[in-house]
């Protein structure tokens, strides 16, 4: 195999894995819990652009997380949005977007309620675009000063298509998570980790897990540097094959904030 065959494997290895560990959205790894702040936007964007010997890749990625309380602080809007653009000189590959929404109302200390809308598209999985709706429960299960742990469960019925076979798949899922997350004094370095698994109500052979690790370090009140790992699997596509991947990436985020009044 010659150099150059070698480096477009590992730029198409790469854009998979990117993009697959896109396939589930990790809400929890940006929401913000404040008890005060009733608005916060976060951004981040990274790019990417080599040069080997005249192959060429380029990749642009975007994150913007919104979150809104009401006033009285007992509800709680966000919106996720996601894109990637990855292109080389010898492939070109399509855009991956997805877009999340999110509403959660607090119902005592312990027990909320969520509900949930979601659309995705991305060329290079199995499943090419989904459309989802849910809702569910989300609990308290530990809140400390720095110390936090979240269990929750829903219901999801989700709309799948995929260009391979120009068939449409309608899925009842149930989904549930644990989050823990953990501030350490005295930089405030932030540890969120989080667990999905979603299998089918009618066949929990066929399921959808991931695990999302992130680790933020503050440089300023706005700033951030952030480091985050991720592994997806999907033990059955509408192909009928398991898709998996993982992911370490580094970047650099933007947080934009406004008090309760």
């Amino acid at each position: 195999m010659t150099i150059r065959s070698t480096l477009t494997l590992l730029l198409i290895f790469i854009i998979n894995g990117t993009i697959l560990s896109q396939a589930l959205v990790n809400i929890e790894g940006r929401r913000r819990h404040t008890d005060s702040t009733r608005f916060v936007m976060d951004g981040n964007v990274s790019s990417t652009y080599s040069n080997n010997d005249g192959l060429t890749f380029f990749q642009i990625h975007n994150s913007l997380f919104t979150q809104l309380k009401s006033k009285d602080l007992n509800k709680i809007y966000m919106l996720l949005g996601d894109y990637t653009l990855a292109r080389s000189k010898d492939n070109d590959f399509e855009n991956a977007w997805f877009l999340h929404f999110r509403y959660n109302q607090e119902i005592t200390d312990l027990f909320r309620i969520e509900t949930f809308v979601q659309s995705q598209k991305n060329k290079i999985l199995d499943v090419n675009s989904r459309n989802l709706i849910g809702g569910g429960i989300r609990m308290k299960l530990i809140s400390k000063e720095n110390v936090r742990l979240y269990w929750g469960n829903a219901y999801m019925y989700e709309v799948e298509a995929t260009d391979l076979i120009e068939d449409k798949f309608y899925n009842h899922r149930y989904s549930t998570y644990v989050s823990f997350t953990a501030v350490i004094p005295p930089n405030n370095v932030k540890i969120i980790n989080t667990l999905y698994y979603q299998p089918l109500f009618n066949d929990f052979n066929d399921y959808r897990f991931l695990e999302q690790l992130k680790i933020t370090f503050p440089i300023t009140k706005r700033f951030n540097m952030f480091s985050l790992f991720d592994y997806f699997y999907d033990s059955i596509t509408p192909q009928g094959r398991k898709q998996f991947s993982s992911r370490i990436s580094f970047g650099f985020g933007l947080r934009l904030s406004s008090k309760n009044g």
